[in-house]
């Protein structure tokens, strides 16, 4: 008779089902990985073979082959007017430009003999204390200083800065940061120093002005030779012209 289409299915009981038998399971993956080791193995042993049959490579020598000496005596040593250093090692204030005929000499340097201790100098800054600690950290050494009025037209100062430069270049960073103070300033015209490759003067054409003081004009110059630092300062009472910051540089780096 015919079954209807919602009418239950006879499930067959699973006793009477046959039996399957169950996989064996990793034989398989033994063999693969046996054969792998053994592939490397294999491998092994033939490189060292090969390698066995070859000629040994030769390892460079560690030592260098001999110079010859140079015969004959070493080169004269320099003279004193050749070897900067000597010079700048000696008394540097006799490397310092001389006073020129009638000029008087500056009244703000009666109390030195030539020479600027390290706090003396670090007290002609606006913030000493702190001047004082950067130029022990930049290895101060000694500061010469020389000065002069000319009648009431101008007044001069010059500086040789020198530092010791163990561990760092100190005398072209200080002329480095003198220069770029220089160059702030309002009104500055400027040249490069000849001979100098480092050397920059300036002329400040705008006076400092103070309520009760007469308006003061002004000119610097700033270089370096080694380890010494060249500063120079010109104040006057009437614009300070080109030619006189410049001669006075020029004049000062040749005597370095």
């Amino acid at each position: 008779m015919p079954v209807a289409a919602d009418a239950p299915v006879a499930l067959v009981a699973p006793d009477l089902l046959p039996e399957v038998p169950a996989r064996r399971r990793g034989r398989t993956t033994l063999l693969i990985a046996t054969a792998a080791v053994l592939g490397l193995v294999a491998g092994t042993c033939a490189g060292y073979l090969v390698q066995a049959d070859r000629e040994p490579t030769k390892l460079p020598a560690l030592s260098q082959p001999v110079l010859a000496q140079a015969e004959g005596e070493g080169p004269e040593p320099l003279s004193a007017a050749q070897d900067r250093r000597v010079k700048t090692d000696g008394d540097l204030r006799k490397l310092l430009l001389r006073k020129p005929r009638g000029a008087k000499d500056a009244d703000w340097l009666e109390r030195t003999d030539g020479w600027l201790s390290i706090a003396d100098y670090a007290d002609t800054y606006t913030a000493p204390g702190d001047k004082f600690v950067s130029l022990a950290n930049d290895e101060f050494r000694r500061a010469a200083v020389v000065g002069w009025e000319v009648g009431t037209t101008y007044n001069v100062e010059i500086r040789l800065v020198q530092f010791r430069q163990d561990d760092r270049m100190s005398a072209a960073d200080a002329n480095a940061d003198s220069q770029e103070w220089a160059e702030s300033e309002r009104g500055t015209d400027s040249w490069t120093v000849p001979g100098t490759g480092n050397g920059m003067a300036y002329v400040h054409t705008r006076p400092d002005t103070e309520p009760g003081y007469v308006p003061r004009y002004s000119a610097e110059a700033y270089a370096r030779r080694g380890d010494v630092a060249m500063e120079i300062w010109v104040y006057g009472s009437k614009p300070i012209s080109k030619k006189t910051i410049m001669d006075l540089a020029e004049r000062q780096m040749g005597r370095l």
